[in-house]
């Protein structure tokens, strides 16, 4: 069995893949071929914005973000306690304060109240300048941006929305990666639309910010010189071979993908009602792209052993996170790591993610709930 199964995708795919992958290295374009200007296009449309800048990794696309807006020492960036370190690193990457925040204990996503208790408090100390929220999509699902948005218009806070789980989902039939003022999202393998290798993208509605967003991808650039250079700036691209691999999988994603991982959801919501565990929440309006179905385990449960008895049985399990990120050693000794977030300490304990994705089968879902039961 395996957790995501992207196998099983190639081997449905492998044509169009391998058809897209030769156009490439037929052509011999490898970097900036006209498989990445065309996958821009077709994400931008997709997602609803006037922008989609592909680059080498979500991480690159947040630090990139950040830089557009000129985030640097004494500027307080909130982040949620419980997420992926790049959430956090890259705010720190550019000089900035990460003030990690405690998360919604059903939704797993940054809680609004405890957001703008925490920038109240920010405000209060007045040691750092407020100056934007990185919202996560976490498991695929949306930040509740009905909540947020008011927050960070009442303080004057910019909207980073960390999409590199979420890119599917939708809040309204708004879709995920439009939500920030500037959105991004990775193209890591086991992400929702993902490639075979690193890739990231970054999406905005701002035409200023999307030419630096340009120029700072490949090295400063002016316009399309690149070799007159007119700012500091990093080299990250999207290699023409992911942008090929990413179309015919792009088309998958759209046509089907997303709504076959939906249903294997809810074969998991309906077959473990009952069960004692506390299963993902999705409120009215929403709908995620299922990156992780991740439950939570009676705290009385010895994780290690039940991941070890489900592997016996070839049922592979992860856990994400196993420590807050306000916990991460990276961040001893600064601000960062002074956070009360019980709920994201409570989460690490007892969180633990089940075999997802498109391919799953009913019957793999049942035997999994079988040998969890």
């Amino acid at each position: 069995m395996q957790f995501r199964d992207l196998k099983k995708q190639y081997d449905v795919l492998k044509e169009s893949i391998d058809r897209s992958i030769s156009s490439v290295l037929s052509s011999a374009h490898f970097i900036s071929g006209v498989q990445v200007a065309e996958l821009e296009e077709k994400l931008a449309e997709y997602v609803g914005v006037r922008h989609c800048i592909t680059c080498a990794n979500g991480t690159d696309a947040l630090t990139i973000a950040l830089m557009v807006w000129g985030v640097g020492e004494g500027d307080a960036v909130f982040v949620p306690d419980f997420t992926f370190f790049s959430s956090g690193e890259c705010p720190a990457g550019v000089g900035a304060t990460p003030i990690f925040v405690d998360v919604d204990a059903r939704t797993y996503n940054i809680d609004p109240v405890k957001l703008e208790e925490t920038i109240l408090k920010v405000q209060k100390e007045k040691k750092y300048r407020p100056k934007a929220v990185v919202t996560v999509d976490l498991f695929g699902l949306p930040a509740d941006y009905d909540a947020i948005r008011p927050i960070c218009e009442k303080y004057g806070l910019l909207i980073l929305e960390d999409g590199a789980q979420g890119f599917g989902g939708s809040l309204h039939g708004k879709r995920a990666c439009s939500f920030g003022n500037i959105s991004t999202t990775s193209f890591f393998p086991a992400k929702p639309l993902g490639c075979y290798g690193d890739g990231g993208a970054i999406f905005t509605d701002n035409d200023e910010w999307a030419t630096l967003i340009r120029s700072i991808c490949v090295h400063g650039k002016s316009g399309k010189d690149k070799y007159d250079n007119i700012r500091l700036g990093v080299n990250s691209r999207l290699d023409t071979l992911q942008a090929a691999i990413l179309l015919p999988k792009f088309e998958a994603f759209k046509t089907y993908e997303l709504d076959e991982v939906n249903q294997a959801a809810d074969w998991y919501n309906e077959k473990m009602a009952g069960t004692g565990l506390v299963l993902p929440a999705i409120a009215d309006g929403f709908v995620s792209s299922w990156a992780q179905y991740t439950v939570q385990l009676p705290e009385d449960i010895d994780r290690t052993k039940l991941q070890g008895e489900l592997k016996k049985e070839d049922i592979p399990t992860m856990i994400y996170y196993r420590k807050p990120m306000h916990c991460q050693g990276a961040f001893a000794g600064t601000d960062s790591a002074n956070a009360d977030c019980p709920v994201t300490e409570r989460l690490c304990r007892t969180v633990l993610s089940l075999p997802m994705h498109p391919y799953l089968m009913e019957d793999v879902v049942g035997a999994v709930i079988k040998a969890i039961q």
